[in-house]
């Protein structure tokens, strides 16, 4: 019977304190992708979320969905209480970039960089501060 109740209480406790994830070569820039980033550090999801629903910026669903994709992770992966989370950390830095030319006047051309972002973040229960 002891044994039943301390595997119980085993599955309930929560493996890690905080859960990460990221988006690879997203191909928005950093400088834009951090307009959105800094509207959510150091909120608690739900809040998080709705701050996304109403921003008027493109890359505002694609921060939602990996916000969501750290919450499945912390829920299912680490067992911790969904209730809970908030954004401790958001990055958005350089990731490749893509030069490419632009035609101009009298047959010359100029460069153009197209610039990629990776996107970290990391969500830790408030339990555990």
């Amino acid at each position: 019977m002891a044994k039943e109740q301390q595997s119980k209480v085993e599955e309930t406790k929560a493996l890690r304190d905080e859960s990460k994830a990221k988006l690879v070569n997203y191909g928005v820039t950093p400088r834009k992708v951090r307009l959105v980033i800094d509207l959510i550090r150091g909120k608690d999801l739900d809040e998080a979320y709705l701050i996304l629903d109403n921003c008027n910026k493109l890359c505002a669903q694609d921060i939602k969905k990996l916000l969501k994709s750290a919450q499945a992770n912390a829920v299912n992966n680490y067992h911790m209480d969904g209730t809970n989370l908030y954004v401790a950390e958001i990055t958005a830095n350089d990731a490749a970039k893509l030069k490419r030319y632009l035609p101009r006047a009298k047959g010359s051309a100029s460069g153009l960089v197209k610039r990629w972002s990776h996107v970290y973040v990391t969500l830790k229960s408030r339990e555990a501060i």
